[in-house]
């Protein structure tokens, strides 16, 4: 391997720990109504587990409700029973043929609950990053100790500084997430 390639698989590595991140703090409860917050919700479709976003329609008619529209309008008992099963503490009812959920406003505690929750996100995703740096430093060093690769000591000392730079880059990207999102929940 070379400096390079180790620089890119080091940078696609952390790039799709934050990636995850994000997906994780859009799927996290928040003052607001998201669709986000259902979309994953695994529903036992016809003996298949399936993602709710892949078998219904999901739209935000008010800040503090949620609507699904079920494409097969017979799937509606399956749904409802399927986002209680979730533990997200929503309440589905049925209207009709489609399910309007309410979001109950957050107490106090539930915040600071989802807040550490966040933040235990966040501090995951820095072990990945770290890690990412762990496995790089590892290659750099092998290139010092390789014949073939013929890299110089002082090569291999800038490319450790640029994998550290790099996890300085995602580290801080990670917390300004954490932080805006930590605001997001705490608003009201």
């Amino acid at each position: 391997m070379d400096p390079d390639t180790i620089l890119l698989e080091t940078e696609e590595t952390m790039t799709k720990a934050v990636d995850h991140l994000k997906k994780e703090f859009r799927g996290m409860r928040t003052g607001r109504a998201s669709p986000a917050i259902i979309e994953f919700v695994k529903i036992d479709y016809y003996g298949d587990m399936q993602d709710l976003k892949n078998i219904a329609a999901i739209s935000v008619p008010e800040p503090t409700q949620l609507l699904v529209k079920p494409f097969d309008a017979s799937s509606i008992q399956a749904i409802k029973k399927g986002i209680e099963a979730a533990g997200l503490g929503l309440n589905p009812m049925p209207e009709g043929k489609q399910i309007r959920i309410n979001l109950p406003s957050l107490t106090g505690d539930r915040r600071k609950q989802l807040v550490g929750h966040a933040r235990k996100v966040a501090e995951e995703t820095k072990v990945q990053l770290r890690n990412a740096r762990r496995d790089a430093n590892k290659h750099a060093d092998g290139l010092k100790n390789d014949p073939k690769a013929h890299v110089s000591e002082d090569e291999v000392k800038k490319l450790h500084e640029e994998i550290q730079d790099l996890l300085k880059k995602f580290e801080k990207e990670t917390d300004d997430l954490v932080a805006a999102k930590s605001k997001e929940i705490e608003t009201i």
